[in-house]
């Protein structure tokens, strides 16, 4: 056991900055999501009281995963279509200061470098999905996070125009979402400040984003 422990150590640090969260069973945390045929009949729907998101093309379910919605209520329900991408979005209000210390906005501090929100798909005038951690209860001000492994794929499904469907409940719920693996990071630490202020956490996870079917 003292000879796998160097081993190990390695392997786990790989999987943490690479962004791999684990399920329950310990095993890494993968998303699969399958090319559209036809890219402009995709559509995203969403469903609060669940927190999951659909990847649609018709009734092919290209994606189905856990993410993370706004609390209260926060996150906007009704007819939306994608206005914006960002890949390597970074937050205007919370972040680092130039030497690598927390910086909030709110409290006067001047944020040199913002926290990451990558893989940015904006359905609404400073709403959108993004990665970030997510928990298993509502959690954000309004934008839907994901787990970086979704969040790819999601950007890699989606144009200018996409439709967004936002509702308390989705049909899928009673279907697909059925096996909607869950995830919860709110235990989950930080990676370190200078991986989070580097341009390099914008790279896509490992592995083929879209599967041809």
């Amino acid at each position: 056991m003292k000879r796998l422990l160097p081993f190990l150590l390695v392997v786990l640090s790989v999987a943490f900055l690479a962004g791999c969260a684990t399920t329950p069973l310990g095993k890494p945390y993968h998303v699969t999501a399958y090319k559209p045929h036809n890219p402009g009949a995709v559509r995203v729907k969403v469903s609060t009281s669940t927190q999951h998101i659909y990847v649609m093309e018709g009734d092919r379910c290209l994606m189905a995963v856990q993410g993370c919605v706004g609390e209260n209520g926060a996150t906007p329900l009704g007819h939306f279509s994608v206005i914006n991408k960002i890949r390597s979005k970074r937050s205007g209000t919370f972040g680092f200061t130039s030497s690598g210390q927390p910086a909030d906005a709110h409290k006067g501090q001047s944020v040199a470098v913002g926290y990451p929100m990558g893989f940015w798909v904006e359905f609404a005038p400073a709403y959108g999905f993004h990665e970030g951690f997510v928990w298993s209860i509502p959690r954000t001000h309004g934008c839907i996070r994901l787990h970086k492994e979704a969040a790819a794929r999601l950007f890699a499904l989606t144009k200018i125009g996409t439709p967004v469907d936002i509702a308390t409940t989705q049909p899928e719920d009673a279907t697909v979402g059925k096996s909607v693996q869950r995830l919860d990071q709110r235990n989950d630490p930080d990676p370190p400040a200078s991986t989070l202020m580097s341009e390099h956490y914008f790279q896509d996870p490992p592995g083929q984003l879209l599967i041809e079917q």
